[in-house]
């Protein structure tokens, strides 16, 4: 398990004040981290800098939509 103090949590500047968000944290060393903005106390899931560079990547090409 990662340590997570010292992260930096950063919404979407997408996101809608009803809350339903993630949070990322990318300023952690080798790794980032995603979690549920309504429920940060129940932990993030955590990733290598290439696993959430491709993720990010894929989204914002659209291949993820439906």
């Amino acid at each position: 398990m990662s340590n997570l103090n010292g992260a930096v949590w950063r919404k979407s500047s997408r996101s809608h004040e009803q809350g339903q968000c993630v949070e990322l944290a990318q300023n952690l060393p080798g790794v980032a981290a995603v979690r549920d903005s309504k429920t940060p106390e129940q932990g993030a899931l955590v990733f290598t800098k290439a696993q959430i560079q491709t993720f990010l990547s894929t989204v914002k090409s659209g291949r993820l939509d439906l």
